[in-house]
């Protein structure tokens, strides 16, 4: 309820500077399993870097060995993967490479032993598969040689060769990771592994390439329809590629100022890029270090590295994803989740309307971090018990997390025009001097483009309010017919005073 005159304080406190941000939580690393958790704190120990980094990398860790295998049953027709993107930013000097490192070492020894336990038959296939093509070749060459009746029956020997030869599949290498690779090649890799793969990289290259560094125009269908898991099908010159249920992990640990290049694309936020990653903003802990800090206990790495490493081997021979159900507590959890969630994102006032097309996905990020969390919690048989309320309330603290952080995100990317238009509004009462003015008034001197319409001003006057540069004074109503009296906006003294 707007303050009436004679109600309104007499004082004006010290305006907050548009370009302030609060202070953004710390990774809840007490959510994560036990054994998680463990390495999570001893590695941001051991690097001195701040929590967010290693916790945003163990989600898309969790996602690289579950991704593609199992997916969460929310309500109806609606499932959600367990694969995610995921990108954490700090700036240069802050080990993100020794991080990153630790965090997927297991991911890369996963990855050897499936390859080394797919060598034999990889190796037989290729020789059956030979001698099945030499076998046809010579039966061919023997019907060129014959005639009559005989050719006949060698003709329909070597096409019945020929079909079985090409009838053999040879397997190809296993793949759970890779890094800087285009989309085609992204697209070739996942129709070879059935769908799933994890692009995990140090480094921001990924979205040059996204943008069309190579090819001269941006290609990020294989990223959309990998993050949502919808068929995708590309018809190449040489043959067909068709990928029933994609599941796409990204793991991304860059430079803030990477977030700031891909925000100036139109086309990653137009494509609705942008709103499918998790993004982590973390305090830079450079000047605050310690110079001896405590290792990681061995006991502490061995079981992390054991159990990324057996979670992923145990899931990998998995063609038909498990389905992972909910408690009732967890789907009460989730239901207040959305019904905090929505109110959020109306375009009038709404918190989270700026980035909308982000946050509109919260709720089915949050189901496929519970669904990593549970299987975190229950190495041996997560597959078969359904996701507690517990588990659910822990990924929707991790979802609030992600959600403070995507809102600095997105200011650093441009994407706050509430921000914007409140900086040009900002600039308008400066250049003005007004100790008060109407919204009629006030409108008539911005511009169209900017503010098409007076509603357009309501969140930007409400944000202005918010930091203390103005206040809104409704006058007393004098009777009881008619309109009641438009406010007026009070402007801080600060703002009047002119600009050396």
């Amino acid at each position: 309820m707007a303050l009436g005159a004679e109600t309104l304080p007499t004082t004006w406190q010290e305006p907050i500077p548009l370009n302030h941000q609060p202070k953004l939580p710390a990774f809840p690393t007490w959510v994560l399993p036990d054994w998680l958790r463990d390495f999570v704190e001893a590695l941001t120990e051991e690097t001195q870097t701040p929590p967010g980094l290693a916790g945003t990398l163990s989600l898309a860790v969790l996602a690289t060995a579950a991704g593609g295998r199992v997916v969460v049953q929310l309500r109806g027709r609606w499932r959600e993967p367990t694969n995610l993107f995921t990108v954490v930013a700090l700036p240069p000097g802050n080990r993100k490479s020794a991080v990153f490192s630790a965090m997927t070492a297991p991911l890369h020894a996963a990855e050897k032993l499936l390859m080394s336990e797919a060598a034999g038959r990889i190796a037989e296939a290729e020789v059956t598969a030979k001698m099945a093509r030499e076998a046809a070749d010579k039966a061919a060459a023997q019907a060129s040689k014959a005639e009559g009746a005989e050719r006949d029956g060698l003709t329909a020997e070597a096409i019945a060769l020929a079909q079985a030869a090409e009838s053999l599949e040879v397997p190809v290498k296993p793949r759970l990771l890779a890094d800087d690779s285009t989309p085609e090649t992204l697209t070739t890799l996942m129709s070879e592994q059935g769908g799933r793969l994890s692009v995990m990289s140090a480094e921001g290259g990924i979205f040059d390439i996204i943008a069309g560094r190579y090819s001269g125009t941006p290609n990020m269908e294989v990223f959309l329809k990998g993050h949502a898991g919808d068929w995708l099908r590309v018809d190449r010159r040489t043959r067909d590629e068709n990928i029933d249920e994609p599941a796409l992990t990204m793991g991304l640990a860059v430079q803030p100022d990477v977030l700031k290049d891909i925000g100036q694309n139109r086309s990653f936020d137009g494509r609705g890029l942008l709103a499918r990653f998790l993004y982590a903003l973390p305090e830079s802990l450079v000047g605050y270090r310690k110079s001896d800090p405590d290792p990681i206990p061995d006991h502490v790495a061995a079981r992390y590295d054991r159990t990324i490493t057996a979670l992923t081997l145990s899931l990998a021979e998995w063609t038909d994803p498990a389905v992972l159900r909910l408690t009732p507590e967890a789907h009460q959890a989730l239901r207040a989740f959305d019904q905090r969630l929505e109110p959020q994102l109306r375009a009038r006032g709404g918190r989270l309307a700026h980035i909308t097309n982000w946050a509109s996905k919260l709720v089915g990020a949050s189901a496929r971090i519970a669904g990593l969390l549970h299987l975190g919690q229950h190495l041996e048989d997560g597959y078969t018990q359904p996701i507690s309320g517990d588990t659910m309330d822990a990924a929707i603290e991790i979802g609030d997390y992600f959600t403070t952080h995507a809102l600095t995100v997105f200011d650093l990317m441009g994407a706050d025009t509430t921000l914007a238009r409140a900086r040009i509004l900002l600039a308008v009462l400066e250049d003005n001097g007004w100790e008060s003015v109407s919204r009629r008034d006030l409108f008539a001197k911005l511009s169209r483009s900017e503010f098409p319409s007076v509603g357009d001003l309501e969140p930007v006057m409400a944000l202005l309010e918010e930091h203390g540069y103005l206040r809104t004074d409704t006058p007393p109503r004098t009777g009881k017919r008619g309109r009641p009296p438009a406010p007026r906006y009070l402007i801080h003294p600060q703002v009047r005073e002119p600009k050396a």
